[in-house]
């Protein structure tokens, strides 16, 4: 445990809080605009399968997460675990890349937000303002985005609890929605609708490659439960039970999925899938429409795809603020992302610098966005590897760690976490695979590396030998 138990922070986070924020950050927007590619890519089931394959990928890293988290229950979650196994410099490379992944997460919902009001509101796009690699940038636009970002940042501002009221909410709204796709399939689809989209190939090393493809794709739907660490010293509950709960989200974000792409295939034929991807990509829309026979409800569920923007914009704020307040903490940063508020007792300076870094996002375009987020998800793989290699590195040096969630088999199951977590992180790295950077991509990941290091040298000669300090673990 860490030397210092006393904690700068409230314990206002429960059960259902903590469940709410984990699930509520991995199910957000994809689950809307990407199932018809999904099942083109691997059909109704194979996409199914798919899910299930990439959630044993997740789920082998969320044990040591778990285990980890409960070990250590301090702020910061990523820092402590990979501080206690590889020191000051592990530390700062694993949560810096964190940084870059949580900073890629909350820019990327702003700009989403202001997409989702074009299916919601007619005539929306008014005010044209310049374009950005081929994106036509819009005040009314960027207006909505910057709006959206300063009421998320109030909520976050004006207490942790708050937030997760919000988040408890409009998880519920998702989930309502999901069911009543999955409701409505059920009564009013049938079987015939599935056959010829089960699965894609003609034979069935195609199939196999197919669900593959799903299975390789789909463990970047599912980051968001490693939030929850960074908030560890704000959750009020035993520490076995909070591990546990972290793979519960797994479970149920994966099952939700997997539903999900099963009923758009048990109500839409082939033909109306693809004729909804030629139309407006919104096959999950167009397919509770067709379950209902009722075309008021594609607002329902896009109002649905709504609140997964804000509830993984809303948990990831959570997550990303706590991570700078940490570093700052330990002298890895300036010490102002420290700050808290004293009447709310939330880390105000880093909620308001992502806050504004939400809002400018927007000035920037979709497409440049998109090169952002694709950087912090390879960041975000290569955090989950080192917090797997730390596991296995604690297992060996720190047998005497208490851990209220202990792993079974853990040298085997770390293992398969480093492997899953260091093959997520090398298909952004290999060219000609579906996930590879872009020459803009590195350059966006080369130039956050490059901030990184010109921090720490800068935090070094600043504050000496107390940079990293108070981070001790017997």
């Amino acid at each position: 445990m860490a030397n210092n138990t006393d904690s700068d922070f409230k314990k206002v986070l429960r059960t259902r809080d903590v469940l709410m924020i984990a699930f509520g950050a991995m199910i957000g927007w994809g689950w809307v605009v990407s199932s018809g590619q999904w099942i083109q890519a691997g059909g109704a089931i194979g996409t199914a399968i798919g899910f299930l394959i990439g959630g044993l990928m997740i789920y082998l890293v969320g044990l040591t997460y778990a285990e980890l988290t409960t070990a250590m229950p301090k702020c910061g979650g990523e820092q402590n675990f990979s501080y206690a196994a590889f020191g000051p410099a592990g530390s700062y490379i694993c949560t810096w890349a964190l940084v870059l992944s949580y900073i890629g997460v909350v820019c990327f919902e702003a700009c989403s937000f202001a997409t989702i009001m074009q299916y919601v509101v007619p005539g929306f796009l008014q005010g044209y303002l310049y374009t950005v690699a081929g994106f036509d940038v819009y005040a009314s636009w960027v207006a909505v985005a910057i709006l959206a970002a300063a009421l998320i940042v109030y909520i976050q501002y004006i207490g942790t609890k708050n937030a997760a009221k919000l988040q408890n909410i409009l998880t519920c709204i998702i989930a309502g929605v999901g069911l009543l796709l999955v409701a409505g399939s059920a009564v009013t689809g049938e079987m015939a609708n599935l056959q010829g989209q089960e699965f894609v190939g003609e034979t069935g090393g195609d199939i196999l490659s197919n669900i593959l493809k799903v299975a390789i794709m789909t463990p970047f739907f599912l980051f968001g439960f490693d939030v929850i660490p960074q908030a560890a010293e704000e959750i009020n509950m035993p520490l076995k039970r909070l591990g546990h709960l972290m793979i519960v989200s797994i479970g149920m974000s994966v099952v939700f999925y997997a539903m999900i792409v099963v009923a758009i295939g048990y109500v839409m034929s082939p033909e109306q899938v693809a004729g909804s991807m030629a139309d407006t990509g919104m096959v999950t829309a167009d397919a509770i429409a067709l379950a209902f026979n009722n075309e008021a409800m594609t607002k329902v569920l896009i109002i649905g795809g709504l609140c997964g923007i804000v509830t993984t914009w809303n948990s990831f704020l959570i997550g990303g603020s706590r991570v700078l307040f940490s570093m700052s903490k330990a002298r890895m940063l300036p010490i102002q992302f420290s700050y808290l508020h004293k009447e709310y007792n939330t880390p105000y300076v880093s909620i308001i610098f992502l806050g504004i870094l939400s809002m400018l996002a927007p000035l920037f375009g979709r497409a440049m966005l998109v090169w952002i987020v694709d950087a912090a998800n390879f960041a975000c793989c290569l955090a989950y590897c080192m917090v797997a290699l730390s596991f296995l590195r604690l297992r060996k040096t720190k047998p005497q760690m208490a851990r209220p969630f202990r792993v079974k088999s853990g040298k085997f199951i770390g293992s398969l976490a480093v492997l899953m977590s260091g093959f997520m992180a090398l298909m952004y790295m290999i060219p000609g695979t579906n996930c590879s950077l872009t020459w803009q991509e590195w350059i966006i990941v080369g130039g956050w590396a490059f901030i990184g290091v010109l921090m720490a040298i800068r935090a070094v000669r600043r504050y000496g030998d107390d940079f990293c300090s108070g981070m001790n673990f017997d």
